[in-house]
């Protein structure tokens, strides 16, 4: 019996459409990072970028449980002194929800080589409309 190596060619990509509206940020995240890594498809490999495009619409509807609407706060620093700069949740998702959702997926995926590219295939729109109709053969 030989065992079988994926390679580049193999890769076969597809799309996905998720919505959010009225769904859990967790656990919605984890799954658009498995297909984002393409660990359900029988040719997957660790060191390969096997997963596939994912389109998610209404980012700006979704849920937390709990009441980290109120108490969640998102960190960061641009490395210079007094760049440290916190915003709430409530104000990250008046000003960009996407970002939201993004930073969501890029926390769950590994931190590798492969992260970049994996982002790159997340498409995140804050409404129902997408550029992506012509993607997805029943819309």
């Amino acid at each position: 019996m030989k065992s079988y190596n994926t390679q580049s060619k193999d890769i076969q990509r597809s799309w996905h459409l998720i919505d959010l509206k009225d769904k859990v940020l967790g656990r919605e995240a984890t799954k658009i990072a498995s297909l984002l890594i393409g660990k359900k498809k029988l040719y997957y490999a660790p060191h390969l970028d096997c997963g596939d495009y994912v389109v998610v619409i209404n980012a700006a509807q979704v849920k937390l449980t709990g009441k980290k609407e109120l108490q969640k706060k998102y960190y960061r620093h641009s490395g210079y002194p007094g760049g440290f700069r916190v915003i709430s949740y409530s104000e990250q998702k008046t000003k960009d929800p996407r970002r939201i959702i993004e930073l969501a997926v890029s926390r769950m995926l590994p931190k590798n080589k492969l992260q970049k590219a994996r982002l790159r295939r997340l498409k995140v729109c804050a409404d129902e409309k997408h550029p992506y109709k012509d993607k997805f053969k029943n819309n």
